[in-house]
């Protein structure tokens, strides 16, 4: 079993029940899987996943609700090394910043030594209205590969 740490970036909330579709699809595979919508560097550097489930917000810009975390990860810059992560951007393409908010946090992530799992996937809702069942086929296509 692994203990999987979602980091969940919302705007609206939508982003959120993606994030817990997803954790129950781990906690049927065995896994510890935790939804974050308020993470904090303390509590989910004991996680050695992080799937980011994340929107973006504005002019590209992550949600309010994860940019204290952000801003964690660059005051502090920790040794992330020992975590592995994986993406898990929703957007929507008619925007020029289709899934821009996600990238800055998963660029910040490999600055600090972390490394991503998989290749993320870019939800985007024009072609998917419920994000839910792309990030469910998405999470299948690797899930198997997690350690127990």
């Amino acid at each position: 079993m692994s203990k999987i740490a979602l980091l969940v970036g919302t705007t609206l909330g939508g982003t959120e029940y993606v994030a817990d579709d997803m954790a129950e699809q781990l906690a049927q595979l065995g896994h510890q899987a935790d939804v974050f919508t308020d993470p904090q560097l303390d509590t989910v550097s004991t996680y050695p996943l992080w799937i980011l489930v994340c929107s973006t917000h504005g002019a590209g810009e992550l949600p309010d609700n994860i940019q204290p975390f952000h801003k964690q990860i660059m005051l502090f810059q920790p040794d992330l090394s020992a975590v592995k992560f994986a993406v898990c951007a929703i957007g929507d393409s008619s925007y020029d910043t289709f899934c821009a908010g996600p990238k800055k946090l998963a660029e910040l992530f490999t600055q600090a030594g972390s490394s991503e799992f998989v290749d993320k996937i870019q939800i985007d809702v024009q072609q998917s209205p419920v994000p839910e069942e792309a990030a469910l086929a998405w999470l299948s296509q690797w899930q198997q590969t997690i350690p127990q």
